[in-house]
């Protein structure tokens, strides 16, 4: 298996990621979770596996100096594109995560790695690169695709034989991912090099939801249940994504 890129998905991939509530309640966790922990100053930030540059804008418009790394090309167009819309400076760099030790010098304030782990063949591979990249006191912003979530929503879908044969992974062509990652051996993972400051849940009830109650419900309902209940104890490991806000050690 080899790391996945979106070379020919870009305009699929804008739909249905961002298209709609899940899109927006995935910024709006982002975005709320480092809102908590950055300083007022302006800081580097490099953006690994940047896709279309949601996050990465955002952060520019606060007066933050961003890099974007992206190795499908029309994902970094669409990127481009949209920070010249909004006015916006940044550096672009198509290159896939396994370059960017070559090809950048020096370490940066935040790193954000959102939803890149799952698409790789050797998650954990990508780990030490992020430590590295990642100044000393600085802030790594990791987001990833739940396998606990996912295992929960195959049990309510009663989808057991897929659940006996752990067979998890997206169709070759969807955007599903394909390999989602294990909380807690992904915590094991980290320990020794990153000390996790913050947890939240993406989507800790969307998902689940009959589509006919998605239907009624408001965004501005959405965002605010989503953004309350995001570090419920109970609730929080059910989001379908993960959002930890990590320091170097």
């Amino acid at each position: 298996m080899s790391d996945r890129h979106f070379d020919q998905l870009a305009t699929r991939f804008a739909q249905k990621i961002y298209g709609g509530a899940k899109g927006a309640i995935r910024l709006a966790v982002l975005q709320a979770d480092l809102d908590e922990v950055l300083p007022g100053r302006p800081l580097r930030v490099l953006d690994v596996g940047a896709g279309l540059g949601h996050m990465a804008l955002w952060l520019a418009e606060r007066g933050h100096q961003v890099t974007l790394a992206e190795p499908a090309e029309p994902m970094l167009e669409g990127a481009r594109e949209r920070f010249a819309a909004a006015g916006q400076n940044a550096t672009f760099i198509q290159a896939p995560w396994q370059d960017l030790l070559g090809r950048l010098t020096e370490p940066y304030d935040l790193v954000l790695c959102h939803a890149v782990l799952e698409w790789l063949a050797e998650p954990q591979a990508i780990l030490p690169v992020l430590h590295q990249l990642t100044r000393p006191g600085g802030w790594l912003s990791l987001a990833f695709y739940n396998k606990d979530a996912l295992i929960y929503r195959n049990l309510l879908k009663g989808h057991f034989r897929k659940l006996r044969k752990e067979e998890f992974a997206g169709e070759k062509q969807s955007l599903t991912p394909q390999r989602p990652l294990d909380p807690g051996e992904l915590a094991m993972q980290l320990a020794g090099h990153w000390t996790v400051q913050s947890r939240s849940g993406v989507r800790v009830f969307h998902d689940y939801m009959p589509m006919d109650f998605q239907a009624k419900a408001t965004l501005p309902e959405l965002l605010e249940m989503e953004l309350a209940h995001r570090r419920h104890p109970t609730f929080m490991g059910l989001g379908r994504y993960l959002h930890w806000v990590c320091r170097p050690l």
